[in-house]
């Protein structure tokens, strides 16, 4: 007898319908036909500023309703899937119905945990920089390795990303990496990122294969619409330096100045962009990095004046890493946040299994924001 599924697609059911009620898809439902009456309007880019809002918010609302829609449909054709292979009793379909199951499940994942991102920029697309700490050569490899892990994290999820800038060492890896990941929600996933990553293993650059422990520091901030950014920069508060771009071990991959690196000189912040072809497009993109981190810096500002009025809040820094990467001598890696642990670094360092991390840490943060209220 063909094995039956019913139960199994009964609690993917309870729980796709649990995020129709969170979501409150019939109230999209209507924002969409609102927002496309909007849209339609001839009159629209008459105000540049309003239309981009509304067709980014029609944007989302649709993302919405489509994976919404996509799991109910296929909920749906797994059912009667089942259904015709316990009446002919068919293991070849109760077998796809079982792949269905595994790969919904998936994908009901992620849309649960969608609806934990209720940040005001969480939809955004992320600008991830990445800065060597301490370590030497080892944390600039580590660096390297996180900007890979990264990158592969966003193909898997089907999301496209774009280096900026890469500051290479002197012997191997990166002293800082600058890269730009847009997808649904990608700002809300990798903000749960953002902190101090620890790296043990045997040093491949120790002639004597002694343990080495490296840090590096992963800053994420929304890369914001230019109709959302808050914070105009002056030219006299930045200074520009032009200089040839170089990849690994000094070796020339543009023949003209046109690498551009930006300093803000208030604030100190610096901002590098090389991988366009033209000074003036570099130049763009280094002054959207440079925006999207000080627009973030004022939105820290405003929350450190609130957490001040709460009494302080602990602040995460160098010496406080959330999470940690052991090769050696066991197999680990273990957020210090959520206590989330698994025994296979390489899954994740591969961007295999990086998911589960950012799901425990958004998931705690619910938590929390649930406590506070």
């Amino acid at each position: 007898m063909a094995d039956n599924h019913a139960d199994a697609l009964e609690a993917q059911r309870a729980r796709v319908e649990h995020i129709r009620g969170y979501l409150d898809i019939e109230a999209k439902r209507q924002l969409l036909e609102d927002l496309e009456g909007r849209a339609a309007d001839p009159t629209l880019w008459d105000d540049p500023d309003a239309a981009r809002e509304v067709t980014t918010e029609l944007s989302r609302v649709r993302d919405d309703l489509e994976r919404h829609d996509t799991l109910s449909e296929r909920l749906d054709d797994l059912e009667v899937l089942n259904e015709l292979a316990q009446e002919m009793d068919d293991e070849d379909s109760a077998a796809e119905v079982a792949r269905g199951l595994t790969s919904m499940a998936r994908d009901i994942d992620r849309l649960e945990v969608a609806t934990l991102l209720s940040g005001e920029h969480d939809a955004s697309d992320a600008i991830v920089s990445i800065q060597a700490g301490e370590g030497g050569v080892d944390a600039m490899d580590w660096s390297e390795m996180l900007q890979r892990m990264y990158l592969r994290w966003a193909t898997n999820r089907g999301f496209s990303a774009e280096v900026y800038d890469n500051s290479w060492g002197e012997e191997a890896g990166l002293k800082s990496t600058t890269f730009a990941v847009s997808g649904p929600d990608a700002y809300g996933l990798l903000s749960a990122e953002h902190g101090v990553h620890r790296l043990v293993r045997i040093s491949p650059f120790d002639g004597n294969a002694r343990r080495q422990t490296s840090f590096a520091m992963v800053d994420v901030v929304p890369l914001l619409p230019e109709v959302d950014q808050q914070v105009e920069v002056p030219d006299e508060d930045i200074r520009v330096d032009v200089y040839r771009s170089s990849g690994p071990g000094g070796q020339s991959v543009n023949t003209t100045d046109s690498a551009v690196r930006i300093t803000h000189i208030p604030t100190g912040i610096v901002v590098s962009c090389q991988n366009e072809k033209s000074q003036h497009q570099n130049r763009a993109a280094a002054m959207r990095v440079l925006t999207a981190k000080l627009d973030e810096l004022e939105r820290q500002k405003r929350q450190e004046e609130l957490d001040e009025l709460r009494g302080g809040r602990q602040k995460v820094g160098f010496g406080s890493q959330i999470r940690s990467y052991v090769l050696h001598p066991y197999q680990m890696v273990k957020d210090l946040r959520t206590e989330h642990e698994v025994g296979n670094p390489d899954a994740v360092l591969d961007g295999s299994d990086l998911d589960e991390f950012i799901e425990a840490e958004l998931r705690r943060r619910a938590e929390e924001r649930a406590r506070d209220d």
